[in-house]
């Protein structure tokens, strides 16, 4: 006996010592209460701490031993664990629990301790050990208390007495009572009515089952889960309960002591409308009123959250409390103060549900209990609504900025990463990447979150309706994660945004002798927009017919006149109107813009008059004749067919004897006519007609002069027309590579040289020289827009500026056959100066020249000063003015660094 209390007096001040150590950190995340009231205790451990961490939590009884707290324990020795929206949890304990310490059934110790860890196998684990020491005084004859995972009765041992068991159903009694008396001495037993039958088992047997049985001095306590094996589910008014009848008695020498321990709790009792919960539970239940002639009610209350509530306090928080001589109603608006709300995810869709703690009390007195006390706690959960987050637009256009919310959510759901078009990142991560996302708290608790992007962001995806507007498309997708269970989902808001910025891509075309060509601009809304010509998709790699050069600003497109990419609009006698059709697309292979160019060529290329009398005929497809077959082409005699057929022309070889030609004269000439004619099936009058003739000159007395005499050299003569010119700029002084009209505009920096040339076009005459008239910059590609600043003056180099004009010479290469048809000139990067401001951005050279004779100097002054001596410009009169040539160059783009840009290169202009 000494040891005993040696070793509890050891066991308590361990406890108290743990206690002391763990205190401030106990403080902070653990509170303590005891509910006498529903004769609980219980532990609240905050979210704070134990978020995202492992809990255990045991039972030690008085020697010490630590028992863990498992499910089917929980059940069996009076125990619930639970887990509300913010990761709270709950652990509460019955007074009579299995490791209770209970003193004259009126005080009650019970000792736990948690163990936290941050992994599962629970390594490393923190642990505290807390007592809680409770009093309760008011016991009832019988107690049924209806937990959520479990259901107890406690009643006194001498009640009923042993006079009354054969007035209480006396079948089952003295069923019971030969059981009870045939038994051993000091054993207690259990009998569960069944049915059919009765079923006996020693106190330890039920144990092992899961049933829990303990005696206090005054008390007798069974407790069960709600499906345990020998429980029955019975209908009480529309209410199912779960039910256990049992016997529990225990046999001494003298005397047998029988007590009635059935339980009964509700299972079902719960209804939900749209806006309500509706708990209803019966009075009267049968199986708990075995043998008892009269009843009447004492006391009924209602609580939440553990605690009772006055009249007021249930007035005040909305809920409805009501009974009659039947039933017990409780209703509760959802959403109404002392529950919460908590997100769930399902099937990958966000959703909430309320949820409340409430628990009803119902005291009555029967003739053959005296006082019953019957509390029932529920933990009510409506069941699941899809909410789907609000997504609200709220982009400004002149702003060029998305603006995007989502909402509303609970605290429990926090926004994790988003994915912005292709890219997927981590919330902290996108505002570092130019987004914004920004956290909304709400007045009642809620979170919205707002994103912005920006309309020039690369993950906004551009498209053009074919009006003035182009049209902003943000898609983003949300990860969203629901704690503390981390469950994950998303969502995706796609917003578009109109604005009228679109700037479509232009075209000038021109055409020389073989080409036909297209020079495209390209606006805002074509960057994804692919060339075709018909239905071929046009590419910068090497082909037959055509040639592209593509800078991303703009792309050149030349054809040559006789490819098969070419309509033919129309075809005379004399001309033929050849189109370079383009169009671009987009990526789904829709036209949005087209392009053409029309010239006309002689159509002598297409008919051959041979002095043998052969006319050769090529016939081409038109446009406007698309479903002409060429190999159905005929002449007038429609037993004339092609002698060679492609897809899209027809030739005809024959003799101006045959086929139908006619035969024409004039003074002059003798014309042979034919047509070449198509037909459609069944139609007379042909849907295309081409008309061709062979002129063969009559009548002619041709003379040939002969004699000797000594040629004289050859001397250039005035001639009419424009000079063929063109302007160079070279990339280095070595003048071997110069840029392509394509990589237009150049990027140069300020002081950088740019080296130019001049070359006359077309001539092959080596008597000829190009000369330099006077050379100038402009902003502008106008060549008379003002400000301007001279680089070539009067045919000499600028040497006002320190940074002067440097003429460079010229050679004869492979690129250039006459040296004296180009000029050279090196002049360096400047920028204008207007009211002490630099003028930045584009700067265009312009140039005028004149030709003049490399031989017979003469009295022409332009061709003779000092700057070209000994040199005579040709057709200086007035009446040759047109000998003047200008010729201007490609942008060039200034670039001005930090420490330059403030540099003056020229003089100010106004």
């Amino acid at each position: 006996m000494a040891s005993n209390i040696l070793f509890r007096l050891y066991f308590f001040v361990g406890i108290f010592a743990s206690a002391v150590w763990t205190h401030k950190l106990a403080t902070e995340f653990m509170s303590l209460e005891c509910v006498p009231t529903l004769s609980l205790a219980r532990i609240y451990l905050r979210a704070g701490y134990v978020l995202d961490k492992h809990v255990r939590f045991s039972a030690v009884d008085q020697y010490g031993r630590v028992h863990e707290i498992n499910r089917a324990l929980a059940m069996q020795c009076g125990y619930t664990i639970s887990t509300d929206f913010r990761g709270n949890i709950e652990f509460r304990a019955s007074l009579i629990s299995c490791y209770s310490q209970i003193v004259d059934d009126r005080n009650f110790t019970i000792t736990v301790q948690i163990d936290v860890a941050n992994t599962s196998d629970m390594k490393n684990a923190s642990s505290c050990l807390r007592t809680l020491s409770c009093s309760y005084f008011s016991w009832r004859p019988r107690e049924i208390l209806c937990e959520t995972n479990y259901m107890e009765v406690s009643v006194r041992r001498e009640i009923p007495q042993i006079q009354d068991f054969i007035q209480d159903e006396p079948d089952d009694w003295t069923e019971v009572f030969p059981e009870a008396a045939s038994g051993p001495a000091s054993v207690w037993q259990v009998v569960f009515h069944l049915p059919s039958a009765k079923k006996a088992m020693l106190v330890s047997e039920a144990q092992s089952v899961g049933y829990g049985i303990n005696t206090t001095d005054s008390r007798i306590l069974l407790r069960a889960p709600f499906d345990a094996s020998e429980a029955r589910e019975m209908n009480v008014q529309g209410v199912t309960f779960s039910v256990l009848r049992s016997s529990t008695f225990y046999k001494q020498r003298w005397m047998i002591l029988l007590v009635d321990t059935a339980v009964a709790c509700p299972v079902d009792d719960i209804k939900f409308t749209k806006d309500t919960i509706i708990w209803s539970i019966p009075k009267n239940i049968d199986s708990l009123l075995v043998g008892a002639s009269y009843y009447n009610d004492i006391h009924i209350v209602m609580g939440v959250n553990l605690h009772k509530l006055s009249s007021t306090d249930i007035s005040k928080k909305n809920y409805l409390f009501s009974h009659d001589h039947q039933t017990i109603t409780v209703q509760i608006p959802v959403g109404a103060e002392g529950g919460y709300f908590k997100s769930h995810v399902r099937e990958g869709k966000h959703g909430i549900t309320y949820s409340i703690n409430v628990f009803l009390e119902h005291q009555w007195d029967d003739d053959r209990w005296g006082a019953t006390k019957h509390t029932i706690i529920k933990e009510i959960t409506t069941p699941f609504k899809h909410v789907p987050p609000v997504i609200t637009n709220n982009t400004i256009p002149s702003r060029k900025l998305f603006n995007v919310s989502i909402g509303t959510f609970l605290t429990d759901t926090k926004l994790v990463s988003l994915t912005i078009g292709s890219e997927s990142l981590a919330v902290t991560e996108a505002n570092k990447r130019g987004y914004s996302i920004s956290e909304i708290k709400h007045p009642n608790g809620s979170t919205s979150y707002i994103v912005t992007v920006p309309f020039d962001s690369p993950n906004v995806k551009k498209t053009y309706d074919g009006g003035i507007d182009r049209i902003y498309t943000l898609n983003i997708i949300y990860k969203f994660q629901v704690i503390p269970e981390n469950q994950v989902f998303t969502e995706t808001a796609i917003v578009s945004c109109p604005v009228p910025d679109a700037v479509l891509p232009d075209a000038v075309g021109y055409c020389d002798k073989e080409h036909l060509s297209l020079m495209v601009t390209r606006g805002n809304v074509d960057e994804d927009w692919l060339p075709f010509l018909s239905n071929l998709l046009l590419t910068t790699s090497r082909h037959s017919g055509y040639t592209l050069h593509d800078n991303g600003t703009h792309f050149l497109l030349q054809v040559l006149k006789h490819s098969s990419l070419v309509l033919y609009e129309s075809l005379q006698s004399s001309d033929i109107m050849i189109t370079l059709p383009l169009d671009m697309r987009d990526s789904s292979g829709l036209t949005m813009k087209n392009f053409s160019i029309s010239c006309s060529y002689p159509s002598k290329d297409l008919i051959e008059c041979l002095p043998n009398g052969t006319m050769i005929v090529t016939a081409v497809k038109l446009v406007e004749v698309p479903d002409m077959d060429p190999s159905q082409l005929a002449l007038r005699d429609k037993n004339c067919r092609p002698t060679l057929v492609t897809e899209e022309s027809a030739t005809f070889i024959f003799n101006v004897n045959s086929c139908g030609t006619v035969r024409k004269f004039n003074q002059m000439a003798m014309i042979y006519e034919n047509d070449v004619l198509y037909f459609r099936p069944g139609m007379s009058d042909p849907a295309y007609q081409l008309k061709v003739a062979c002129w063969y000159t009559i009548n002619e007395t041709i003379v040939f002069p002969y004699g000797f005499e000594s040629n004289p050299a050859p001397k250039v003569q005035p001639g009419f027309g424009p000079l063929a010119l063109v302007m160079r700029l070279f990339k280095d002084l070595t003048y071997s590579d110069f840029y392509e009209d394509t990589e237009y505009p150049i990027v140069r920096y300020l002081r950088q040289s740019l080296y130019f040339e001049v070359e006359l076009l077309y001539s092959e005459d080596p008597q000829l020289e190009l000369f330099l008239d006077n050379c100038w910059s402009t902003t502008s590609s106008d060549q008379r827009s003002s400000p301007q600043w001279d680089v070539v003056i009067n045919s000499c180099e600028n040497t006002e500026d320190s940074h002067e004009t440097l003429f460079h010479p010229v050679m004869n290469n492979s690129r250039l056959r006459f040296a004296s048809h180009a000029k050279r000139f090196e002049v360096k990067m400047f920028t204008f100066i207007h009211d002490t401001k630099a003028l930045l951005g584009e700067v265009y050279f312009h140039c005028s020249v004149v030709i003049c004779d490399a031989r017979d100097p003469s009295s022409d002054l332009l061709c003779a000063r000092i700057c070209i001596p000994d040199k005579q410009r040709f057709g200086r009169s007035a009446e040759m003015h047109y000998l003047h040539g200008h010729v201007s160059s490609g942008a060039v783009i200034l670039m001005v660094d930090g420490k330059e840009q403030n540099a003056r290169m020229t003089k100010s202009v106004d």
